[in-house]
């Protein structure tokens, strides 16, 4: 009797710990860019894993998928995208890992704007450079997190709360600085058109050569057009993009007498030791840096 009780207190305890073993699994989640992988990290905290497809300094439009990325997505337990057809190879991906989970789109629920490419209307995938749109990145990362891990879905919502605080804030800061600028410095060239976001919600004009992807070519035409434009509403100052070629903005630059304003980071952070290693310093940078060119 006492050696059948015994044997059933450690078939129990047995399985109670496999069940506390697998309650405690780390959710293995894959992001498409390494913005959204920073902003996922900062909703899961240490309840998961998570890397990016796109390494840091390289360019989402121009990605090609390895095969390490497709064994990093097949053995995902969920996979975060921007969406708005930003992630064009991501499709082909999906096919060539076999990966059979949720395709989290993290930009449902934003007011998009669109803009002509090519004569076609399309959308602007960027809307990480307007803070208030990443509060959105926000509420839905942490409810497809709570739905993959129902244990930790607490830890989830109050780190969401958190890091969606410094969000609302830095959109605030963003607001109240540039509110402070005449209207009519307000202009800028940017090396493609990235910004759109964040001159609709800041209230500035950016102007640049290349459209919403770097795949895309400046026509001669198109240049010679925004080179006058720069002219007649006399654009001040130019950035250019941590991961893309400069060489255009920069003639662009020298054929209207444009001032550098320095770089911008767009679509991607910096490494670990630059000054836009994560969301948050990349969009306080990138305010910064924009309110500084404007100034001179």
């Amino acid at each position: 009797m006492i050696k059948t009780l015994l044997g059933g207190f450690v078939a129990v305890s047995a399985l109670l710990g496999t069940v506390g073993l697998a309650e405690a699994r780390t959710l293995k989640v894959v992001a498409s860019i390494d913005i959204l992988a920073d902003v996922v990290h900062n909703v899961g905290g240490d309840k998961i894993e998570v890397s990016s497809i796109v390494p840091s300094g390289g360019d989402p439009h121009e990605f090609e998928p390895s095969p390490a990325d497709a064994k990093a997505l097949a053995d995902a337990d969920l996979v975060f995208v921007n969406g708005l057809g930003l992630e064009g190879w991501l499709d082909r991906l999906i096919a060539a890992s076999g990966y059979k989970g949720q395709s989290v789109v993290v930009s449902e629920g934003i007011a998009t704007r669109n803009m002509e490419e090519d004569g076609k209307t399309v959308t602007d995938p960027h809307v990480w450079n307007a803070a208030a749109n990443v509060g959105v990145w926000v509420a839905n990362i942490e409810a497809a997190l709570a739905k993959a891990d129902p244990e930790d879905a607490a830890s989830f919502k109050a780190n969401a709360e958190a890091y969606g605080k410094q969000v609302a804030e830095l959109d605030s800061y963003a607001k109240t600085a540039f509110a402070a600028l005449p209207k009519d410095k307000r202009k800028v060239l940017t090396s493609h058109d990235a910004f759109g976001y964040f001159g609709r919600e800041y209230g500035l004009t950016f102007l640049s050569p290349v459209g919403l992807s770097t795949e895309t070519e400046a026509s001669a035409s198109d240049v010679a057009k925004l080179i006058g434009q720069i002219k007649a509403e006399h654009v001040k100052v130019y950035f250019f993009e941590n991961s893309n070629d400069p060489r255009l903005v920069r003639q662009i630059a020298k054929a209207t007498g444009a001032e550098p304003g320095g770089e911008l980071y767009v679509e991607t952070l910096s490494p670990p030791d630059g000054p836009a290693s994560t969301y948050l310093k990349l969009f306080k940078y990138n305010v910064d840096q924009v309110l500084a060119g404007l100034a001179k």
